[in-house]
């Protein structure tokens, strides 16, 4: 009887695991194809080809600007910025906490560091405002620091957390005979971290970077407070910006129902999911390449 009822258990369990997956995916599935019908209905207005490739962003004075181009790479050079400060200061610091730091210093600056990402983002956002944009402003002599540079500053702030433990998981996760060997071959303990151990931890570090990219991409509210919000194609991290998010934020509470500026804001929405996804997938091909030539 008692098999019988832990059988009975487990294919419950299974059951329940099985189909919450798959309720993940039908929900994924569901948000993916609700964003490409109502794109459907945009471009059947506007060409797929102006879309992608005119120079302007200004639904309200012109029918045919409804290019995704200038929100594009706003969007990305807000968040290829907003990595390069994050990722090395990020992947260092874990390597710090996980191999260098005391234990006491370390049961500091854990907590502490994962409070960051409680920080709501408007808060973050009023001190790009307040703090950092008027900095960059005196630094570069410029009349306004609501640009680039502010937002990526500010989203490396609140991707550091996300970076910070996954990539000091997964180097704490190494085994230690791996350090163990090293310093039996006569490296010493610098040699055995950045020759050694980091490089085993690179799915690790991967995925980190990826969700740390992923947090940078969907924020909404520091980008909307603390890039200036202008919608054109920008030639630096000094220009204000506007991101694909921020557009979202600001002009779909505003905008006509099923108009095509309306549906236009579903398409830039799923360009967004699209290139998430894509993201995703990279990182998780080459984490699996790096685990097979690891094994």
């Amino acid at each position: 009887m008692g098999i019988r009822k832990r059988e009975r258990i487990d294919w419950l369990m299974k059951l329940v695991f099985k189909s919450t997956g798959l309720l993940t995916i039908a929900l994924l599935a569901g948000i993916f194809f609700m964003l490409l019908y109502n794109s459907m209905s945009f471009f059947f207005d506007v060409p797929p080809i102006d879309f992608f490739t005119g120079s302007q962003w200004d639904p309200d004075n012109s029918k045919n600007a409804y290019s995704i181009l200038p929100l594009l790479v706003s969007t990305g050079l807000v968040a290829l910025g907003s990595m390069m400060i994050a990722v090395p200061l990020g992947i260092l610091s874990a390597a710090f906490l996980s191999e260098l730091a005391p234990g006491k210093l370390q049961a500091v600056l854990k907590p502490v560091i994962e409070m960051l990402a409680a920080i709501p983002s408007v808060a973050i956002g009023f001190l790009g405002i307040t703090l950092v944009g008027p900095g960059i402003a005196r630094i570069f002599g410029i009349e306004n620091g609501l640009n680039a540079l502010n937002g990526s500053i500010l989203l490396a702030v609140m991707s550091l957390p996300t970076i910070i433990t996954i990539s000091e998981d997964a180097i704490h996760a190494i085994p230690k005979s791996y350090r163990e060997a090293s310093l039996a071959l006569g490296a010493n303990q610098w040699q055995t971290l950045y020759r050694v151990v980091i490089p085993a931890a690179y799915p690790g570090l991967i995925a980190a970077v990826l969700l740390g990219l992923g947090r940078a991409l969907g924020e909404t509210m520091t980008v909307l407070m603390a890039t200036g919000n202008t919608a054109e194609m920008p030639s630096g991290f000094l220009d204000s910006i506007r991101t694909i998010t921020a557009t979202i934020a600001i002009e779909m509470g505003e905008v006509p129902y099923r108009t095509t500026h309306y549906f236009a804001l579903f398409a830039i929405a799923a360009v967004l999911f699209l290139i998430t996804l894509l993201i995703n997938l990279v990182g998780e091909y080459a984490a699996n390449r790096l685990r097979k030539f690891q094994a």
